[in-house]
């Protein structure tokens, strides 16, 4: 496959149907939604069977500042650096939630040099695909309301529902409600609750069906709650599965974006690391992969959050194997895991951390070893990327990389693609072409075989340190209810913080010898994996004192400001 026709002087976006030419697109294979993006039809990974693969770049990260490491600017600048060393290369990403955008973190599509474009769009409605994951959650939550109230066959015991509401914001007053207070009840008194968008089962189907045949089977087999006989009700039982597949037959579709080097990316599902599985579509990487010399995709937060469940569950459902992990770090993100710091979500970063203190990198240091050793588990080659800052010491860059090829990294290099785009990044580019040439073992971390408790173990000592797994009652009961009902040979996707390794944000470092605690573990049977709550997670977060949606606003002319 020739590269992009493309030229990094000129950063303004390409018409897209020139991106989809370049990559060797009919025009019946893609629907242009206005100038700069446009939605890949169905069916195309089979049309595109015949290609040869592409070699399959992961991206992760250490676990981070509340502020992230720039790990969504290095997976653009590497797919960009490729391009511009001769390889066709394009990247696959997750859609940004409105939840973060308008909260803590801002907006998903890169920064500095490092942009998709438009931005925008991408960080706000795009072309609806959130909306309707949240319209077709909604609309099950209403039947199985409805289905209560008029005591349809088969009859759902209210107890054993854990379908819950979901919104694409932070509004932590919706975490916990009590529905069926209308003056004429139009549904049963109970309590339940909102989960962001990016939580919902609905966006994991999404994210995880190879085709719409697979979509609409699993939108059928998700259980809404049990009979009072203990068998599981489904979707399928209903009725609604049908219309809920009717509402995500575009948003199915993954869509086709470019970069500021007008390098292409598809964009597609955002199903959150810490609290889903983490990662963008199956569909969008089974036909990325047919298309480019080198596809890159980024999984969300920390090895232990994103990368594993894009080992365990994803590539298990794709068939895909990744030929290399790049590791992100920097070196505000190991000085912060020294223990040393007071760092508070929302807040900015205290000075004393963006200052050299060698001391207190090589205490923060043992969560860069941890994460390297955590992708060495599954015998793939690790390139560190060091992601600088202007402020940073090279004393400090230069001494991560040592650590880094001193715990077995592949390589280490030092990036710097924010402020200089691809050539910020051309290093990194090369460090990676290297190291996937290199023929690897990949393999998942345990077996479907193993018991649920079993899986889970192995998760929390392999992966988190963990001494030992501890079952609050309600966790226990699920367990042995789902093993018993014949669940117990699907993946187990883990929500937990995203600041440590382990289930707890002040366990920094590289945490060892404590106990897991497993409060509640829910069954995502169409999705295809169980999902258990650990530590003090929410799936429903709330915003700061100053959240990001204060400093946005428009122009007169309709410009978009202060979107970062």
């Amino acid at each position: 496959m020739s590269p992009q026709n493309q030229s990094i002087s000129d950063d303004q976006p390409q018409d897209i149907n020139l991106i989809a030419e370049n990559l060797g697109l009919s025009r019946d294979d893609y629907e242009p939604y206005g100038r700069a993006k446009a939605k890949l039809v169905h069916g195309l990974e089979q049309k595109l069977s015949d290609r040869p693969l592409a070699k399959y770049i992961g991206v992760t990260a250490v676990n981070p500042t509340p502020l992230g490491e720039g790990k969504t600017v290095v997976a653009i600048g590497l797919a960009m650096a490729l391009s511009q060393l001769g390889h066709s290369a394009m990247g696959t990403l997750r859609e940004p939630s409105l939840a973060p955008v308008f909260g803590i973190k801002g907006g998903g599509a890169g920064g500095g040099k490092c942009t998709l474009e438009p931005q925008a769009d991408i960080n706000l409605h795009f072309t609806g695909d959130m909306h309707a994951v949240t319209a077709a959650n909604n609309l099950l939550a209403s039947i199985i309301d409805n289905h209560l109230k008029r005591r349809k066959s088969p009859e759902i015991n209210p107890a054993t529902i854990t379908w819950r509401r979901c919104i694409d914001l932070c509004d932590r007053g919706l975490g916990h409600v009590v529905t069926g207070l209308d003056h004429v009840p139009q549904a049963p008194l109970r309590e339940t609750g909102f989960d962001l968008s990016a939580a919902s089962e609905v966006m994991a189907i999404l994210a995880l069906a190879t085709n719409l045949t697979d979509l609409r089977e699993r939108l059928g087999r998700i259980v809404a709650g049990m009979t009072f006989e203990k068998k599981p009700v489904t979707v399928e039982e209903l009725g609604c599965a049908g219309a809920m597949a009717a509402l995500l037959v575009d948003a199915f579709r993954p869509n086709l974006v470019q970069s500021c080097e007008q390098t292409p990316f598809l964009v597609h599902t955002g199903p959150f690391g810490n609290i889903a599985h983490g990662n963008s579509s199956v569909i969008a990487d089974l036909i990325a992969v047919r298309l480019a010399d080198y596809v890159v995709t980024e999984s969300g937060f920390g090895s232990d959050c994103g990368a594993e469940k894009f080992y365990d569950i994803k590539c298990r459902i794709s068939g895909l194997i990744p030929d290399a992990e790049v590791l992100v770090c920097t070196a505000r993100s190991l000085k912060l895991q020294s223990g040393q710091f007071n760092v508070r979500p929302g807040k900015p970063l205290p000075a004393a951390l963006l200052e050299e203190n060698l001391d207190a990198l090589h205490a923060g240091a043992q969560n860069l070893k941890a994460h390297i050793d955590i992708i060495r588990q599954f015998s793939l080659p690790t390139v560190v990327a060091i992601n600088a800052f202007p402020d940073d010491s090279e004393r400090e860059l230069e001494e991560i990389r040592r650590i880094a090829l001193e715990q077995g990294a592949a390589a280490a290099v030092v990036t710097d693609a924010f402020a200089q785009g691809s050539q910020g990044a051309i290093k990194l580019a090369e460090a990676v072409i290297q190291a996937a040439a290199q023929p690897n073992q990949f393999a998942c971390l345990y077996p479907l075989e193993f018991s649920i408790e079993d899986k889970i173990k192995t998760l929390a000592k392999k992966i988190y340190g963990a001494e030992r797994v501890e079952y609050e009652p309600l966790a226990r009961r699920r367990v042995q209810e789902y093993e018993k009902l014949g669940f117990g040979n699907l993946p187990v996707c883990i929500a937990k913080t995203q600041y440590s390794l382990s289930h707890d944000p002040g366990l920094l470092g590289r945490p060892q010898g404590f106990t897991f605690p497993v409060r509640d573990v829910r069954l995502s049977a169409g999705a295809g994996f169980l999902y258990a709550l650990c530590g003090e997670v929410r799936t429903m977060p709330g915003l700061t004192s100053k959240p990001a949606a204060y400093d946005i606003d428009i122009d007169q002319w309709g410009n978009i400001t202060g979107l970062k």
